[in-house]
C-alpha cells in the first residue's frame, strides 16, 4: 500500500470538502463528515489544515479556480459570441456532470453573506476574489465589454438557482436562455 503524501492528502481533503460543504453548507457540515470521507482522524485533518474555515476556504477557492478555468478553456482561440457559447456550453456541461460544484459555488455566497454579517470578511475576500478571476476570464473573450459580461454572469446566476432550485429543462422559467443552455442532468439529492 502507498503512502500518500500530505500534499496529496490535502487535496483529497480538499475534494471531500467540497462534496461535504455543496451539500451540508459551511454550518451544517461537521469536520469529522470530512475526515471519515478521506479516511483520516480529525486530529490529522487538523494537522494538514489549522481549522474547519481553512478547509472551507480552500475548497471555495478551488470550486472557483475550476469554474475559472472552465471558461478559460472553452474560450481559448475564441472571441465575442462563439466564446459566449463556448463558455456557456462548457458550464451548463460542468453543472450537468459535477452537480457539486454548482452547490458548492452556491453555498460559498450563502457563507460569505453569514460571515460578513457577524464581522469575519476574510470569507467574502477569498469569495470576492474568486468571483473577479471568474469575471476577467469571461470578460476578455467577450471583447473585454462590461455589459456583455454582466449579462453573461448574470444569465450563469440565473442558470445556477433554477438548477439548485430543480427545475427540469422543460419548465416556462428557462424559456428565455438558448436550448443548450438548458441543464438536462438532475441534481442528486
Amino acid at each position: 500500500m502507498v503512502r500518500m503524501s500530505a500534499e496529496e492528502r490535502r487535496e483529497s481533503v480538499v475534494r471531500a470538502a467540497m462534496s461535504e460543504f455543496a451539500r451540508g453548507g459551511y454550518h451544517g457540515t461537521s469536520t469529522e463528515a470530512i475526515a471519515r470521507r478521506v479516511g483520516v482522524s480529525q486530529p490529522y485533518l487538523f494537522r494538514l489544515f489549522p481549522g474547519k474555515k481553512a478547509i472551507f476556504l480552500a475548497a471555495a477557492e478551488r470550486c472557483m479556480e475550476l469554474a475559472r478555468q472552465t471558461m478559460v478553456g472553452a474560450a481559448e482561440g475564441l472571441e465575442g459570441e462563439e466564446a459566449l457559447r463556448a463558455m456557456a456550453n462548457a458550464y451548463v456541461q460542468v453543472i450537468a456532470e459535477h452537480p457539486e460544484r454548482l452547490l458548492m459555488q452556491m453555498q460559498t455566497y450563502v457563507a460569505a453573506a453569514a460571515a460578513e454579517e457577524a464581522g469575519d470578511h476574510e470569507f467574502g475576500e477569498t469569495i470576492r476574489a474568486g468571483w473577479m478571476g471568474l469575471w476577467d476570464a469571461v470578460h476578455v473573450p467577450l471583447g473585454a465589454d462590461a455589459d456583455d459580461t454582466t449579462t453573461f454572469m448574470a444569465y450563469g446566476m440565473l442558470i445556477n438557482c433554477l438548477v439548485a432550485m430543480g427545475f427540469p429543462p422543460e419548465h416556462r422559467v428557462w424559456e428565455g436562455l438558448y436550448p443548450s443552455a438548458r441543464v438536462t442532468g438532475r441534481l442528486e439529492k
